[in-house]
């Protein structure tokens, strides 16, 4: 078991995260226009909005027309696209005011070219034998190294993040590739900022194939380890019990208080290798349940409720095709309600047991239970092209449940039945 340096809060448990890509998510790809998407965000059920990286882009070897949002100029002012800090500060507040919460993507490891401290600190990177800047790996020449070596340089971050904090009334950070940064940087720096106020930390490592325990820099972390798991378990067709072993597998890696992200796209994964239906086809519907329904919390991406079936341009403007009604507005506001304010959903949380459930289509259906108390959720999840007709056999189960997506009212021993690539929740 890991220690832990951290407390989390305890509104994380029952939280979801919902990822803005801002430079297309509208047409004019403002903070402005992304604001009158708020009321919509806030009804879906939406709790932390988490904002890919809104700082200035470097010119100097940028790829693309626009560049990459992670190759930044300077950590402490706006990218002039998306508007000004006044204007950032005004949309914090439009977010606050409807009771959502902010983090900002915050990319440590790596400046862009032309960042400012590339003039007045050239000490804080690391450099080729010549002394010239150098990437931090092969691939990603649009970005330098920072060295961590550099006392200097950790302070400087850290007062670049206090200035988000102080002046911008954020609630986090999302700290892209922090498993690149040394976990005493992330140690020292949550030290410091959670002493201006307690703040949401959300890091960009999966702690399965890390043995580094940077769980304990983190509140959440991510679930690289399941997402690739679970599309090869559909690409090839594989038994559920590969989904177990990798369940099973984190409860080993992490401590108990410790909570991971669940989602099925992302920025990267979209952009670089495919939309949720490329990857998971006719089980990405099943897989969006089990993210808000296991134990953990859901991540969603911009346009997953629409749905979006392409790939965002990552260097230059592909702007989201929005509905006037986007067809899984509904699906994931019962989620993530239900999730809020059902005590079995919270994550990270001693007072509830998580176990998996035999039925009698034990090859195709995923199903588990999730139990505080005398209060019970039941997932069903058909990975299958087949309907099912099935009954659940589990002993620890009885009495009346509640279907969540009709409101009708089952028995735990009647037969169920359940469509092809469908899902059950039923709930006490």
């Amino acid at each position: 078991m890991i220690l832990t340096d951290t407390l989390i809060p305890d509104w994380v448990s029952t939280t979801n995260i919902y990822e803005v890509n801002l430079r297309q998510y509208t047409k004019e790809g403002t903070f402005k226009a992304f604001a009158r998407h708020l009321p919509r965000l806030k009804d879906m059920g939406v709790e932390v909005i988490w904002f890919m990286p809104v700082t200035p882009i470097s010119i100097k070897n940028r790829k693309g027309d626009l560049g990459s949002y992670y190759a930044c100029s300077s950590y402490v002012q706006t990218n002039p696209e998306f508007g000004t800090i006044d204007e950032f500060k005004g949309m914090v507040d439009q977010i606050h005011g409807l009771g959502m919460k902010v983090i900002i993507d915050w990319v440590a490891n790596h400046t862009g070219w032309d960042h400012e401290w590339t003039i007045a600190h050239p000490e804080f990177y690391n450099k080729n034998e010549d002394g010239t800047f150098k990437p931090p790996v092969e691939n990603w020449e649009d970005v330098i190294h920072l060295n961590f070596n550099n006392t200097q340089l950790r302070e400087a971050m850290i007062d670049a993040m206090k200035f988000w904090v102080d002046e911008c009334n954020i609630d986090g950070f999302r700290c892209d590739m922090a498993m690149l940064v040394p976990l005493d940087f992330w140690l020292q720096a949550r030290k410091e900022l959670d002493a201006v106020r307690p703040l949401f930390w959300l890091g960009e490592f999966d702690q399965w194939g890390n043995d580094e325990p940077y769980a304990r820099a983190f509140d959440v972390s991510y679930s690289w380890h399941w997402m690739h798991i679970s599309e090869t378990f559909y690409r090839n067709k594989l038994k559920l019990a590969v989904l177990d072993e990798a369940l099973i597998g984190y409860q080993y890696k992490q401590p108990y208080h410790h909570i991971r992200s669940f989602f099925t796209s992302n920025h990267d994964e979209n952009s670089w290798n495919g939309t949720e239906y490329e990857k998971y086809g006719d089980a990405a519907i099943p897989f969006a349940v089990f993210s808000c329904m296991w134990n953990g919390i859901p991540l969603i991406y911009s346009g997953q409720e629409i749905p979006n079936q392409k790939r965002l341009a990552f260097f230059d403007k592909d702007e989201i095709k929005w509905t006037s009604n986007p067809k899984f507005h509904q699906f994931y506001q019962t989620l993530l309600r239900f999730r809020k304010q059902h005590p079995a959903l919270k994550a990270a949380n001693r007072s509830v047991i998580t176990w998996r459930i035999a039925t009698t289509e034990l090859e195709n259906l995923f199903s588990f239970v999730r139990k505080a108390g005398t209060r019970e959720v039941i997932t069903i999840l058909n990975f299958s092209n087949h309907k099912h007709k099935f009954h659940i056999n589990d002993s620890r189960l009885a009495g009346s449940f509640i279907d969540l997506f009709t409101g009708q009212e089952h028995s735990i021993k009647e037969q169920f039945v359940i469509p092809a690539w469908g899902y059950l929740i039923l709930h006490k």
